[in-house]
C-alpha cells in the first residue's frame, strides 16, 4: 500500500530509509527540510508499506517552470536495500505517473546521480529517458 506519511512519528519512523539515500542527514534536518520544502511547495512524501512497514519512499512536488511547464518532480525514491528487486521502485513510479495524470500534469523528471548506475538502469526500464544534464555549484557559508 502506498500512502503519504503524514505525522511527526511516522516521519521519524521513515528517517533511516531516507537515510539509505541521503546519508548526510540527521534527525534533525531531516525534519526540518521536510517540513521547509512542505511549505515552500507542497512537497509530500509517500511510503510503501508491506504491513506496518516501510520498505519504499518517494518524495514529490508539483513545479512550474517554462522548460517542463507544470510537472510533477521526484526528489526522493528509495526503497530499502533488503527489498530492492521487487516491484517496489516501479510501484512508486506509477503511482507518481497516476498522480500526474489525474492533475493534468504535462510530464514527470527527476535527477539522480551520475554515478548511480544501478538507478539509471532501473530508471530506463522504466521508461524514463536522460534528457539533461545537471551542473551545481556549492557556496561557502560565510
Amino acid at each position: 500500500m502506498i500512502r503519504e506519511i503524514n505525522s511527526h512519528e511516522e516521519l521519524l519512523s521513515v528517517f533511516g530509509l531516507m537515510k539509505e539515500l541521503r546519508p548526510h542527514l540527521t534527525h534533525e534536518s531531516f525534519v526540518e527540510i521536510y517540513h521547509l520544502a512542505r511549505k515552500a511547495d507542497g512537497y509530500a512524501l509517500l511510503g510503501c508499506f508491506d504491513g506496518a512497514v516501510c520498505v519504499g519512499l518517494m518524495g514529490m512536488r508539483v513545479l512550474h517552470d517554462y522548460v517542463h511547464a507544470s510537472h510533477l518532480y521526484i526528489d526522493d525514491l528509495v526503497v530499502s536495500s533488503s527489498q530492492r528487486s521487487k516491484g517496489i521502485g516501479a510501484r512508486l513510479l506509477q503511482h507518481a505517473e497516476e498522480f500526474a495524470r489525474a492533475k493534468g500534469l504535462t510530464g514527470l523528471r527527476l535527477c539522480t546521480g551520475i554515478d548511480n548506475e544501478d538507478g539509471m538502469r532501473f530508471y530506463e526500464r522504466e521508461n524514463w529517458k536522460s534528457r539533461a544534464v545537471v551542473y551545481k555549484k556549492k557556496l561557502s557559508i560565510d
